[in-house]
């Protein structure tokens, strides 16, 4: 179980990379270029906000799960 456990924090840390590059190339700058004031503002929030809460949750989940904090037999 806990080489399912490592496999799967691989599989995290790839899910948020591509998480971050869809948010930043799709959502976030063609937002910001538009140069209408909502998407302005929409672009800003998912940018500097939720892409950093989104992808670095992620990659830290993946991280300490290929670490071995979620392991069995840990005391």
């Amino acid at each position: 179980m806990n080489g399912l456990k490592k496999i799967l924090g691989i599989l995290w840390i790839a899910i948020a990379l591509v998480v971050g590059y869809f948010g930043i190339t799709v959502l976030g700058i063609p937002k910001i270029t538009s140069g209408k004031q909502e998407d302005l503002v929409f672009g800003i929030i998912i940018l500097f906000v939720l892409m950093p809460i989104i992808s670095g949750g992620m990659a830290i989940f993946g991280y300490y799960s290929l670490t071995g904090e979620y392991s069995d037999d840990k005391v």
